[in-house]
């Protein structure tokens, strides 16, 4: 059995519809649902999804929706082959030829590399919080010298961070843990280089729209601006001193600035959510002055399933 089989959420399309009663067909797009996540993500880890509840809320209302599972820590194209692998896999075991790709953070620049390199598999490309023109967080590390004692210990920990994300997901990745992999795609310099191979729907104005529709491929994106959303998530501090590494007055999630998140049709960029809210986390403790989280990703498939896709 392949990487694809064991990560398309544990169940065949069919257990899938059979498993979630359908109460309406709100969320039922043609193609399936493809979810990434992000560095340092897994599917399901200690009971603790990545994608708290939005699977669930997505085939209860007739959706086919895969989880997968690439390198916690790697490049965005060793990221992207991983994945792509996937896609294959899952367009055949759903016999519909292409799939929705849903990319979360890092998992943004991973779903763009399958879709620029394999766009007959892909309908569309839904990228939420990603840096596609890098992180602020990111260039703040890589003013760490290069090969110096401090990157070589820090970087030591990040992996060993994707290695125990990793056992106790029980990732069927087994590439090693590559964190300078991962910094050196998520700064400017790295992320610049990226976009020079794969430009598709990318704004080409500093803070604007990219093309709705590239070799086929629609492109979306929403991301929020609000580091700090809920009282009672201790991530929220996490966040807010995340933030700290931005330019005054850019607004970001936490990790990710407002502008670099922009790809193709804008759905919305300053949600009240920070990086970690727009995957629901953690355990649902968002704002309680904003869309709830899966209400989005609700929208966002009914989006799909009114453009036929």
């Amino acid at each position: 059995m392949t990487a694809g089989l064991l990560v398309a959420a544990g169940l065949s399309a069919e257990a899938q519809a059979s498993w979630f009663s359908s109460s309406s067909n709100y969320t039922q797009t043609r193609y399936p649902i493809v979810l990434s996540h992000g560095m340092l993500g897994w599917d399901s880890m200690l009971g603790i999804d990545y994608w708290y509840g939005i699977p669930q809320a997505l085939r209860k209302d007739g959706a086919t929706v895969y989880v997968t599972q690439v390198s916690q820590l790697d490049t965005s194209q060793a990221r992207g082959e991983q994945l792509l692998e996937q896609v294959e896999e899952i367009v055949a075991i759903s016999g519909k030829g292409k799939v929705n790709l849903f990319g979360h953070s890092h998992g943004g620049p991973t779903i763009r590399y399958v879709a620029a390199v394999r766009p007959d598999l892909v309908a569309s490309v839904t990228s939420i919080g990603a840096p596609h023109k890098g992180s602020a967080l990111a260039d703040f590390l890589r003013r760490i010298p290069e090969g110096s004692t401090g990157e070589k210990v820090l970087s030591e920990l990040v992996n060993a961070v994707g290695r125990m994300i990793n056992f106790l997901s029980r990732s069927p990745i087994n590439s090693p843990m590559n964190s300078l992999g991962s910094l050196e795609s998520l700064n400017s310099e790295g992320a610049a280089r990226f976009n020079a191979l794969y430009p598709q729907g990318l704004p080409t104005t500093a803070c604007g729209e990219g093309a709705y529709q590239v070799n086929g491929v629609r492109y979306y994106s929403w991301s929020g601006t609000s580091p700090s959303t809920n009282l009672l998530d201790p991530s929220d501090l996490m966040m807010a001193v995340a933030s700290k590494t931005f330019p005054k007055g850019e607004a970001n999630d936490g990790m990710v600035g407002r502008c670099s998140s922009r790809l193709g049709m804008v759905i919305r960029d300053n949600y009240r959510m920070n990086h970690l809210d727009e995957v629901n986390q953690f355990f649902g403790l968002t704002s309680i002055l904003e869309t709830d989280p899966v209400t989005v990703y609700r929208q966002q498939a009914n989006r799909l399933k009114n453009a036929g896709l």
